[in-house]
């Protein structure tokens, strides 16, 4: 992914790299990342992608992610303002928590009553998906790559050609004969 350019985009970007690592923590990627809290030992979802995953036009909510981020970084403020919590301005207020107000803020945002619900239950479910898919990526890609969730996850890898075959079936027999019309590649006739 490149660089934020204008801190409009920075504040973005490090406000959802902030909401997705509370909802799939990892590792800090350098000693002075604020973003990521570094609550885990290993990559979480924004290792995984999850700003590109978010940031895909597929996805449907790249357009609005600017405000979600707003949006965010205001109840961030109100929450800093009710726990009498003091903010550093030198980042965006969701990223000023520390991980537990974060993951009590997402609490509050994510229930049922919450007026603004849906908004964010869409940020957590790409903030998994990210992380449990590789959706942004081809899978045989994200696996070459060293994709933290695919990994953790143990997902098997391709053959040598990147494809999938499974000569021991799951119950350790066909669940049933293949039709006589199936075609080499396993379409039907």
């Amino acid at each position: 992914m490149e660089p934020a350019t204008s801190e409009e985009e920075q504040i973005k970007v490090m406000t959802l790299e902030a909401f997705a690592d509370t909802i799939v923590p990892g590792n800090k990627r350098w000693p002075g990342d604020r973003a990521v809290a570094g609550v885990s030992s290993d990559g979480g979802s924004v290792a995984a992608g999850a700003m590109e995953l978010l940031e895909s036009p597929a996805g449907g909510l790249s357009q609005w992610l600017g405000g979600l981020a707003g949006m965010l970084n205001g109840h961030a403020q109100n929450y800093a303002n009710e726990q009498g919590l003091s903010l550093d301005d030198t980042v965006p207020a969701f990223v000023s928590l520390d991980y537990d107000d974060r993951v009590a803020l997402v609490l509050r945002l994510t229930a049922w009553e919450h007026p603004e619900r849906q908004g964010w239950v869409n940020l957590v479910m790409f903030s998994n998906m990210a992380w449990d898919t590789g959706g942004h990526m081809h899978t045989v890609d994200a696996l070459a790559a060293g994709h933290p969730g695919l990994l953790t996850l143990g997902f098997a890898p391709p053959d040598a050609d990147g494809l999938w075959r499974f000569p021991n079936y799951t119950y350790g027999r066909p669940l049933a004969e293949i039709h006589p019309n199936t075609t080499p590649s396993g379409s039907p006739a």
